[in-house]
């Protein structure tokens, strides 16, 4: 059973849902027909990935699910791991959270790790998933991923602005060992061919599919969203010069009306 509260306005709760032996925390808003789930990234949750999509996208036309995956945000305890299959299996809670919340076909927003879900679950599950958008998101590791990663692998140097929102999440301690954890978790990838994380998934997707990337974006080069749109059919790429990785925090309204169109189009 889901343990639901009223939140932050008569068209939001918040609460938590059983899926595949965890509780796993996430908040909805609006009314409308089309449901859509975001994904957040690594160590991400609902409310430090997403807060100006689940406040300003469509009320009327949307409602919107975010959720914290098992092991980050308020989907703890347990405390995250990282086996070889975390992605696949944050695809499986992701989709049966959804089904759990009453929605029969829906949309996917993923972002970073979330995307990688989102084009896990968007493969397995053609059937379910209406359109889907990632952006930051990638199919295969490089060593040049890897050393990015290794870069930042000391959250001590990180500035206080990026740490706050995830310390304020885990407490301080946590957060680097999580993060840690994180960086482990994804290096194990370098060691399959190609360093594929599912690439051969990719020309099973089937629904529509917008591909968002940054061209300043510090931490996924462009290759991976150009790999992306090569090998998903049909799908259409979209290039914002000024974005970073967190693009659509940054840049939420330019974002939210892509996002909007697309879902619609």
């Amino acid at each position: 059973m889901a343990a639901v509260t009223q939140s932050y306005s008569s068209s939001a709760a918040s609460g938590r849902q059983r899926v595949n032996g965890a509780d796993l925390y996430y908040e909805q808003t609006g009314r409308g027909k089309h449901g859509v789930l975001l994904l957040p990234g690594a160590l991400g949750s609902t409310r430090t990935d997403f807060g100006p999509q689940l406040k300003s996208l469509d009320r009327e036309r949307f409602t919107v699910v975010g959720w914290d995956p098992r092991g980050y945000g308020r989907s703890r305890p347990p405390d995250r791991d990282f086996p070889p299959d975390f992605y696949e299996r944050d695809a499986a809670d992701a989709v049966d959270l959804m089904k759990a919340l009453g929605f029969g076909r829906f949309s996917l927003l993923g972002w970073s790790d979330g995307g990688i879900s989102a084009l896990i679950a968007a493969a397995g599950h053609s059937d379910l998933i209406r359109k889907m958008v990632v952006w930051g998101s990638n199919a295969f590791i490089t060593q040049q991923d890897l050393d990015l990663y290794d870069a930042v692998r000391d959250v001590s140097k990180w500035s206080a602005r990026m740490r706050q929102p995830l310390e304020d999440v885990y407490g301080a301690e946590a957060f680097a060992d999580t993060w840690e954890a994180w960086v482990d978790g994804v290096a194990q990838f370098i060691k399959r061919p190609a360093g594929n994380i599912c690439m051969e998934l990719l020309p099973l997707i089937t629904c529509p599919t917008l591909i968002i990337h940054g061209e300043k974006d510090p931490m996924v080069p462009t290759l991976h969203a150009q790999y992306l749109h090569k090998h998903i059919q049909g799908s259409r790429l979209h290039l914002m010069p000024e974005g970073k990785h967190n693009l659509h925090l940054r840049f939420p309204d330019e974002f939210n009306k892509l996002v909007e169109n697309f879902l619609e189009d």
